[in-house]
């Protein structure tokens, strides 16, 4: 009964509010601090439970008074809201029991690279950047460029941005893929639409206790910087290029005039590349849902097709079609998109769960 499983929530609640107060804990800053960490993610579960208890508590209460002459019209009144209340807050309960992605609340960087297409593949890193860009503007985010490598023709060869802000993983954690694009390009005299596509990775940024890197497995060069990017390129040997030997994990950076700046960021990504690289051979190992749904980075798993002749977005992995493209791309509203992507995860979890 579901009952049952949640009554643990509230023992456990409760036990920490008693140990809070006791004088051991409250000298012990660090057992303090762990604590009361634990007490605040317990929080939402233990209000919804509370809610559900009285509910049913409420419901059996207003089923025995259904025969009574007096009271019986008005139990089947509340009978009629109290049902209903029930449910909703079961379906609430069983998304708050899903287990927790440990990545959900980190920062992220993004990785976007132009594939097939050549220009037109560039052009349109430059355009899912920025719609990245509005996106993370609408939800408070802050955006820190790590490396860029412009195009000739406009856009991005390639484009790695640290994206920070309040559970950034858990909403762009979906956008690991291949990115189809068809539309006329601006040089096409013909109007013929061409398909272009890009990559993207995500990678969850990392404390250094969670990744450790032997000095000896890099091999660091520093180089001039090349490419577009004012004065200073090439002109200083400032752009670092990183290389972890045994994975062959190679990092450039040249888009800070400081060779020690450049060589910072490069090692922020590296370990984010390193530590996505141990998250997904752990999937591998355990053949999860996760990696079903969330994609195993692999770059050329289509993931969505954006057509801009028809205004049409499509998300291939669960049959999403949406005809509003450019309010996407211009407006950066990906919440219609990213939503419904993140109701399926949890639908299969639950339905993998048996809650």
């Amino acid at each position: 009964m579901l009952k049952d499983k949640l009554k643990p929530f509230i023992d456990r609640y409760e036990e920490i509010n008693k140990l809070l107060s006791s004088i051991e804990i409250i000298q012990d800053i660090k057992k303090m601090t762990a604590l009361s960490k634990e007490q605040s993610s317990l929080e939402g579960i233990v209000k919804v439970t509370r809610s559900y208890i009285q509910t049913i508590n409420d419901i059996e209460e207003n089923k025995s008074l259904l025969e009574d002459s007096e009271l019986g019209e008005l139990a089947k009144e509340e009978l009629k809201a109290l049902e209903p209340k029930k449910l909703e807050l079961e379906e609430e309960i069983k998304l708050l029991l899903l287990p927790t992605d440990p990545n959900d609340e980190k920062n992220i960087y993004l990785e976007l690279r132009a594939g097939t297409g050549g220009d037109e593949a560039a052009i349109f890193v430059g355009d899912l950047f920025r719609a990245y860009l509005r996106y993370a503007e609408l939800n408070s985010w802050k955006v820190e460029i790590m490396n860029q490598s412009p195009s000739e023709s406009g856009g991005f060869k390639e484009i790695v941005f640290l994206v920070k802000g309040d559970h950034v993983y858990s909403k762009l954690k979906f956008e690991g893929g291949t990115h189809r694009v068809q539309r006329v390009p601006q040089t096409e005299s013909q109007g013929r639409v061409h398909t272009s596509a890009i990559t993207v990775a995500v990678m969850a940024e990392v404390e250094d206790v969670e990744i450790d890197i032997n000095p000896n497995d890099l091999k660091i060069d520093v180089m001039r910087s090349s490419g577009c990017g004012g004065q200073s390129v090439n002109t200083t040997d400032s752009a670092v290029r990183i290389t972890h030997i045994p994975s062959g994990i190679v990092v450039t950076n040249q888009d800070q005039k400081s060779q020690h700046k450049n060589k910072e960021k490069a090692m922020k990504v590296l370990k984010a590349r390193l530590y996505d690289m141990q998250m997904k051979e752990q999937m591998q190992e355990e053949g999860s849902l996760r990696k079903a749904q969330v994609g195993t980075g692999d770059r050329s798993g289509r993931i969505r097709t954006y057509n801009y002749p028809q205004n049409r977005i499509t998300d291939h992995r669960i049959n999403l079609t949406l005809y509003h493209l450019e309010n996407v791309m211009q407006d950066g509203v990906f919440d219609e998109v990213i939503d419904p992507l993140i109701t399926n995860y949890q639908a299969e979890l639950i339905e993998q769960s048996g809650l």
